[in-house]
């Protein structure tokens, strides 16, 4: 017997029952990552690799509870806080890691896979509140393109033609300290769409741009492996920068050797690697 050696991350989000997204999915890159994982479910969902259909959200008091009882009896090296469409949630979660500054966390709060929000949480009060309680304490935010222009719904008046760089750099400003966009376009010189990229901002403008090659999927899953695989490499001591490059070697590789598991969507595989062995 043997005390635990390997960083501990916690996450926060939705239990899958496929996997394929989720705590179920973090959990299984961060073991990929020679990483051991610590969840907090924040909601069940009801779905297949073909699409989420439900969520049940849990109590607000439990999220933080799930939290609190693991954080008192371990020390976690990062936290990830994956989709979260509920306010009090957003508020236990924000309290929580308010406690525990040192330690980087990485914010990938949406979810577009999940079913649409009930009809009492206001979409734009809760990008709000997303954006003064979680993002400050970021350390690295990642988001979509289109994922970007929402969030900056909240703080612009009128569109005065802002840039995504102008963007990100709002957000750097409120205090996260990176900002990766996914979805960004490629400056590979190429006529055609067969190159996806993203781009990494920091306080002194852009720090990486790197594309690759598209792969056709369809993918479930994609966004929350890159995440995740980030927040390992962080949690190993990787800076930002390179967690970003590692990270998405990582996930073309789990999406080269993607599965399907069943009659819907390819899975990444966070395996891959162990299967080639």
């Amino acid at each position: 017997m043997q005390n635990q050696t390997s960083p501990l991350i916690l996450t926060f989000g939705a239990a899958d029952p496929i996997g394929a997204v989720g705590v179920h999915a973090d959990l299984a890159v961060f073991s990929a990552l020679r990483c051991h994982g610590l969840s907090v479910t924040t909601s069940l969902l009801i779905g297949d690799s073909a699409r989420v259909e439900d969520q049940q959200h849990v109590d607000p008091d439990w999220v933080s509870d799930q939290a609190r009882v693991v954080l008192e009896d371990v020390q976690v090296s990062a936290f990830k806080v994956g989709a979260v469409d509920n306010m009090e949630h957003l508020s236990s979660i924000a309290e929580v890691v308010s406690d525990y500054p040192d330690a980087p966390l990485i914010l990938d709060p949406f979810g577009s896979q999940f079913p649409e929000q009930p009809e009492e949480e206001d979409p734009e009060e809760l990008l709000t509140v997303l954006r003064q309680l979680l993002v400050p304490q970021a350390t690295l935010l990642m988001l979509s393109q289109v994922e970007l222009g929402r969030l900056a719904e909240t703080w612009r008046e009128m569109n005065n033609g802002e840039t995504v760089a102008d963007d990100a750099q709002h957000l750097i400003d409120l205090g996260c300290e990176y900002v990766l966009v996914t979805g960004t376009q490629a400056r590979s010189g190429r006529p055609d769409n067969s190159m996806r990229a993203n781009t990494l901002y920091g306080a002194s403008g852009v720090l990486r741009h790197d594309h690759w090659r598209h792969l056709a999927g369809p993918f479930i899953g994609c966004g929350g492996t890159l995440s995740a695989a980030i927040a390992a490499h962080m949690a190993q001591g990787a800076d930002a920068p390179e967690a970003v490059e590692l990270a998405e070697q990582f996930l073309f590789g789990a999406l080269t050797h993607a599965r399907r598991i069943g009659m819907g969507k390819f899975v990444p595989n966070p395996f891959f690697n162990l299967q080639q062995a």
